[in-house]
């Protein structure tokens, strides 16, 4: 229904973008009039309403840009082929230039209005087709060969999206994520919990749609084991305080894990912790990290760390210290907490893992330290190791189809990229069910 409804709007679109010629039909003058303020009419309303969606808010007006862009880019190659027919066949300059003065204003409004919406709704375009989007905006073919990627990305986002509120809604009274304790969400080195940018992406919502309780480590972004430990403890106790509900489950990416599990074991909370599932954590450290805090120099460190903790403490950090959050992620160190950090009788200990399958499969800076990581640590995420990343009574790795893989990004889903074969946010509420139906 959708295509026939394209089909008939394009081919209305194609009239009134060449309004002029058709009204030049009438000899009345009145009637020229009312047919060109029909064709202007008729475009305006096409591009406050050109289709009808499934969904509102930001999915339908994302739609509807794509499209809206759809109409125009088809009907702007058309009226470009029939302005070009009627200036060879000696139409006159007059009917021409009028002609092709109301179709260029008549698309300029279609393409507007459909790249604003596509522009602030859609999330798969991300950054970088926004920024060639603008900079070949008129640039020939180029900038046809974007909108037509765009229209890809947003269509494809649009059914993702659809299909993700429709799965939630037809089990949203069986709430498979509202575990007996509530999550514990702890982030990994140099970021940190804030409200405006969520490090775990669209997770956080989805394990709510689904009946899953929230909390946060916010501890800070770059700072020893020890130290991010103990302000976990202090997290863990004013949650099962506030919650009363004596313990909670941890879910733990990168050094988070780490933190983790040196609170559980050396910080007295394991009593207070169900669970701890690791996500990407370099439980066995980083050789690459090693030989990097091996090979640089002391003044080179020491002006690095100078420049990342001023930066931590604009973002939040009360103490941070550089060097000791890199030097924690060594393999030396994370041999040295593995004899110190003992599992816990009672606890239930699992973690997850995955790789990028190249170089090219992350996003800046993971696609420059794969290979680095590789050399050092063997297949990785990016940075982490798979064989680092194993911990616990059950490992799972993930690793969809494809010659993409899954970063140590992705699997927080900190871009919010949707990656064919693997959908994180279905991921985690499958993992949180299955602590659900441990009764944890």
């Amino acid at each position: 229904m959708e295509a026939i409804s394209l089909i008939i709007k394009t081919a209305l679109a194609f009239i009134a973008t060449n309004i002029y010629v058709i009204a030049d039909l009438h000899t009345s003058g009145v009637a020229k009039v009312l047919t060109i303020i029909a064709g202007i009419i008729f475009v305006t309303v096409l591009c406050f309403i050109p289709c009808s969606s499934k969904e509102g808010g930001r999915l339908g007006r994302m739609h509807r840009g794509s499209f809206l862009m759809k109409i125009f880019l088809i009907t702007v190659t058309a009226d470009i082929a029939v302005n070009i027919f009627l200036a060879i066949t000696g139409k006159g300059w007059l009917t021409v230039t009028l002609n092709s003065v109301i179709a260029f204003v008549l698309l300029a409004l279609m393409f507007m209005v459909s790249a604003v919406r596509i522009y602030t709704s859609s999330v798969q375009i991300g950054v970088k087709w926004r920024v060639l989007g603008v900079v070949f905006a008129f640039m020939p073919v180029v900038n046809i060969m974007l909108l037509l990627r765009m229209i890809k990305l947003t269509d494809s986002e649009y059914r993702t999206e659809c299909s993700r509120l429709v799965l939630d809604r037809s089990r949203a009274d069986e709430r498979i994520c509202a575990t007996k304790y509530p999550i514990l969400m702890v982030h990994g080195v140099f970021f940190r919990d804030m409200k405006a940018f969520s490090y775990w992406g669209r997770i956080p919502k989805a394990l709510e749609n689904n009946g899953a309780k929230i909390y946060y480590g916010s501890q800070q972004s770059a700072a020893s084991v020890a130290d991010c430990a103990a302000e976990l403890k202090v997290k863990i106790d004013e949650i099962v305080k506030k919650e009363n509900c004596g313990k909670v489950n941890i879910i733990a990416h990168s050094k988070g894990g780490l933190d983790s599990r040196y609170a559980i074991s050396l910080l007295g909370v394991a009593d207070k912790v169900a669970s701890l599932t690791t996500i990407n954590t370099p439980h066995r450290g980083c050789q690459f990290a090693e030989y990097l805090m091996s090979k640089t120099s002391d003044s080179f460190k020491e002006g690095l760390a100078r420049k990342y903790n001023s930066t931590l403490k604009k973002l939040g950090d009360t103490s941070p210290d550089f060097i000791a959050a890199v030097s924690d992620l060594t393999a030396s160190a994370c041999e040295k907490l593995n004899g110190l950090c003992k599992d816990v009788p009672g606890v239930l200990y699992q973690s997850v893992g995955s790789r990028s399958v190249s170089a090219m499969g992350g996003r800046f800076p993971l696609n420059l330290s794969y290979s680095f990581v590789k050399y050092f640590d063997g297949p990785n995420d990016g940075l982490v190791s798979v064989d680092a990343m194993k911990w616990g009574d059950n490992f799972r790795f993930i690793e969809p189809p494809g010659k993409r893989g899954v970063t140590h990004a992705d699997v927080i889903d900190l871009n919010r990229e949707n990656i064919e074969g693997f959908d994180v946010r279905e991921f985690y509420v499958q993992l949180v069910s299955d602590l659900k139906e441990r009764g944890l």
